[in-house]
C-alpha cells in the first residue's frame, strides 16, 4: 500500500496504433481507478523490442502513447505514468527473477508459442523470458491488483508463483498480486471478423478503428462492418457482427445493449451503422483535440515525463534494494 491506498499496475505496449477497443476496454476505465488506487501506468517500450522496431518510430509511438494516457484523462500528478525503459529497476529485477523461473514454466506460455509462429525468423531469448520482465513490472511496485484480460491471466499466474516462491525462500518481500475485478470494459471485436478482438496489429485496416482516425474514416469503417443477412436488430451471439456494433454504440452512448436494440426497433442495419459511426466520432473527437493540444505543449509533457520517471524510480528502487539484499548482493556505497 502507498498512503493507505492499494497499488494498481498496468501498461500498454508502445507499438501499433491504439484502437477503439483499447480505449473502451481498458484506458477509459483507468480514469476512475486513480480515486481508489495508487496507480502506476507504464508505457511498455522494453517489451516492444522482442519484435524488431524502427528506433525513431518506437520513440515516436512511445511519446504518443504517453500523451494519449494524459489526453484520455489520466492526471500525471495523481497517477505515475512513465516509460518502462526510463526505470532500470525493471531490467535488474527481471534478471534476478529469471534465476527463480523454470524453463518449463516459460515453455508453456501460449503467447511465446503464438509469437514464435508469427516471427519464426526472430525467436529470441527476450521473447522467451518476456513473462519474467512482466512479473518484474508488477512486483517492483508491490502491486495489489492488476487489470488483465483472459489472454494475460497465464502471465499473472506466473507472477504470483514467482512472488510466492521468492517469499517462501526469503520472507515477506513481494506483494502477491490479484487480478483486478471491477467494472468490466466493453469487449470490442474486429469489424471484419467479429469472432476476434479488435487489434492494433490486424493486417486489415478496415477491421479496427484507431483513436486518431478522422471522422470520414471512422464512418467508412462502420458502414463496411460485417453483419449478416437477417436484417433484424437483435442482441445475440448468433449475430456476432451486429452484436459488436451494438456493443460499440452502447459503450459510446452509455446505453445498455437492450436500450440500443429498443432504439433501433423496426430499423435496419443501414440506419444503425451510421449511428454507430456518429457515436464513435463524438467520443473520439474530444480525445483527439486534447491529444493535439498536448502534443504542442512540449514543456508540459517533458516535465510530466521527468517527474513521473523519478517517482517510478524511487518506488521501484525500494523493492529492488530489498531483493538485492535478500539474494546476497553487496550493499552499494552511496
Amino acid at each position: 500500500m502507498i498512503d493507505g491506498k492499494k497499488v494498481l499496475f498496468s501498461g500498454m505496449q508502445a507499438t501499433g496504433n491504439l484502437t477503439l477497443g483499447n480505449y473502451l476496454g481498458a484506458l477509459k476505465n483507468w480514469i476512475s481507478l486513480s480515486n481508489e488506487y495508487e496507480c502506476f501506468y507504464s508505457v511498455v517500450d522494453m517489451h516492444s523490442i522482442t519484435v524488431r522496431q524502427d528506433p525513431a518510430e518506437l520513440r515516436r509511438r512511445a511519446r504518443n502513447l504517453f500523451i494519449l494516457y494524459v489526453a484520455a484523462g489520466l492526471d500525471p500528478e495523481k497517477n505515475c505514468i512513465y516509460y518502462q525503459s526510463h526505470c532500470s529497476a525493471h531490467a535488474e529485477l527481471a534478471w534476478i527473477l529469471n534465476c527463480f523461473t523454470y524453463m518449463g514454466e516459460l515453455s508453456r506460455m501460449t503467447q511465446f508459442k503464438d509469437k514464435s509462429a508469427k516471427h519464426a525468423d526472430n525467436i529470441n531469448a527476450g521473447l522467451f523470458t518476456y513473462p519474467v520482465l512482466m512479473a518484474a513490472d508488477i512486483l517492483l511496485y508491490q502491486a495489489d491488483v492488476v487489470p488483465v484480460g483472459i489472454d494475460q491471466m497465464q502471465h499473472l499466474e506466473l507472477t504470483r508463483n514467482l512472488a510466492e516462491r521468492f517469499n517462501n525462500l526469503y520472507g515477506d518481500v513481494f506483494t502477491v498480486p490479484e487480478a483486478y475485478i471491477g467494472k468490466v470494459g466493453a469487449k470490442i471485436m474486429s469489424l471484419q471478423d467479429p469472432t476476434k478482438k479488435m487489434s492494433k496489429s490486424d493486417e486489415n485496416p478496415n477491421a479496427s478503428i484507431y483513436l486518431m482516425d478522422d471522422p470520414d474514416t471512422i464512418m467508412r469503417k462502420c458502414k463496411r462492418a460485417v453483419t449478416d443477412s437477417e436484417g433484424i436488430i437483435c442482441y445475440r451471439d448468433e449475430q456476432p457482427g451486429l452484436k459488436n456494433l451494438i456493443d460499440i454504440y452502447s459503450a459510446c452512448t452509455g446505453k445498455t445493449p437492450q436500450e440500443t436494440v429498443k432504439e433501433f426497433e423496426g430499423k435496419g442495419y443501414g440506419e444503425l451503422k451510421p449511428a454507430v459511426g456518429e457515436a464513435v466520432i463524438s467520443v473520439l473527437k474530444p480525445l483527439q483535440d486534447e491529444f493535439a493540444r498536448l502534443s504542442k505543449d512540449k514543456a508540459y509533457i517533458d516535465s510530466a515525463i521527468k517527474a513521473n520517471a523519478e517517482k517510478a524510480m524511487y518506488v521501484s528502487s525500494k523493492t529492488l534494494r530489498k531483493v538485492q539484499k535478500k539474494v546476497g548482493f553487496p550493499e552499494r556505497v552511496r
